[in-house]
């Protein structure tokens, strides 16, 4: 007779079937008493995983959180801010904190208070944005933001240690490929659903539902992954990352081609922060309707889900020509942007293309985020790779925040003038990136 539970059973049977395994399950590289659990921490890290991926679209720092501050009169250069707090955010605990998690034997914990955490700041922001407006909004949400991207910043850095030591290695990709599909799917419903009536049409009461739900899936989520049954691992290594990139920045001077990928990073910057200044622009020409934002919400999720696989195989073959051309890409589009909302500025134009516009856009900045991965890791080998992802992910992260600055520029002039702006830099970034070392052969 078997011990297990008709459900584990059930899970076990389930994983089976997802997996393609047939006799024996797969467990490499993690610990003999997490094979067992495999099939449970397999499904309860998937559901954490989808439903926090479902909350981040929900409360996007390009798209949504844009949207509401216009609906909330926050003036456009807080909006600067929103991208390169919860992008740099999110990156300061992984440098500040990853030796602390790593001499944690259960790092499931961390992960938790994270997610804790990250669910309080959305109820938080519901609140503000319900509350108040203009600049006490924007400075606020503003507020809650960082501490929510800090937040995530615990989830992230914990997470990738506890999918190590639950799920084999051959079956790590296949869940996260699952989790992002699920994820995907579930952002396209929700722009779908925004095209109806089913929800209303009153933007800031959709927008704080919006937020409200996605701290309420972050609780779903923590009850998840608490469920996964996390076996005790090694304390040792791990060593600071911020006192390695401390340690390692004489390398943006001796080595002239990690430098030159820094400073094409720096100007790649540009491509993610002129992302929400497209979506201020189009609201403002398209009435703020709900049923745009759906659409835009849709163009997101297809240049990312469709897209990925192509450049993906492009960037195997050129990283270098797969930035180059994103970036050249989105900066042809920002000064066409500029050129059509600026000197022809009573012209009507559709939906249709607007959401092309913010398609391409968008492919652009995943390709960029896509290629420059792909080329750092050709560029690094064994004994360096800790030290670039250490200095980049510093150098990158610090000239995020200044980047934030971009955005007084539309309150003194236009959201056409910094579209201009980052695009400008973008056809920079273009040019300057055909300088670097081709390592993907």
């Amino acid at each position: 007779m078997s011990s297990r539970t008709p459900i584990e059973q059930g899970l076990g049977w389930l994983y089976d079937q997802v997996t393609g395994e047939e006799d024996a399950r797969v467990c490499k590289e993690i610990p003999d008493e997490a094979c067992d659990e495999q099939p449970r921490n397999f499904f309860t890290y998937l559901f954490a995983n989808v439903l926090n991926k479902i909350s981040d679209e929900l409360v996007s720092a390009r798209l949504t959180l844009p949207w509401l501050f216009n609906v909330l009169g926050v003036p456009a250069s807080f909006v600067g801010f929103l991208v390169p707090i919860r992008e740099a955010g999110v990156l300061l605990p992984q440098l500040l904190v990853a030796a602390y998690v790593r001499a944690m034997r259960k790092r499931k914990i961390v992960w938790l208070i994270g997610a804790l955490l990250s669910a309080l700041m959305l109820f938080l922001m519901a609140l503000i944005a319900w509350q108040t407006n203009g600049v006490l909004a924007g400075g606020l949400i503003l507020t809650c933001l960082v501490f929510y991207s800090l937040a995530r910043g615990l989830c992230s850095v914990s997470a990738k240690d506890v999918l190590g030591k639950t799920i084999s290695k051959t079956r790590r990709g296949r869940l996260m490929g699952y989790s992002t599909s699920l994820a995907g799917l579930a952002t396209l419903a929700i722009g779908l659903l925004l095209q109806s009536d089913l929800i209303g049409q009153d933007n800031q009461l959709v927008l704080l539902m919006f937020i409200l739900i996605a701290g309420l899936l972050w609780l779903l989520a923590f009850s998840s992954f608490l469920a996964i049954v996390e076996p005790e691992g090694s304390t040792e290594g791990g060593g600071n990352a911020l006192s390695v990139a401390l340690r390692s920045l004489k390398l943006l001077i001796d080595d002239k081609p990690f430098q030159q990928y820094v400073i094409s990073r720096i100007l790649l910057l540009s491509v993610a922060l002129v992302i929400p200044f497209y979506v201020i622009l189009v609201q403002q020409r398209l009435q703020g309707e709900l049923s745009i934002l759906g659409w835009l919400i849709i163009a997101n999720g297809l240049a990312s889900s469709l897209s990925a696989p192509l450049i993906g195989k492009l960037a195997d073959r050129g990283s270098r020509n797969v930035m180059s051309g994103a970036a050249l890409l989105a900066g042809v589009v920002g000064v066409v942007t500029w050129y059509v909302s600026s000197y022809y500025a009573d012209l009507k134009f559709g939906v249709s293309i607007a959401v092309f516009v913010f398609f391409l856009i968008t492919l652009s900045h995943g390709a960029i985020r896509l290629g420059r991965k792909v080329y750092l890791v050709d560029m690094a080998n064994t004994d360096n790779r800790a030290q670039y992802v250490a200095v980049s992910n510093t150098v990158i992260g610090i000239a995020m925040l200044f980047g934030g600055i971009i955005g007084v520029i539309a309150d003194v002039f236009d959201v056409q003038t910094v579209i201009l702006i980052l695009s400008m830099i973008a056809l920079v970034a273009g040019f300057y990136i055909r300088r670097l070392p081709d390592v993907s052969g």
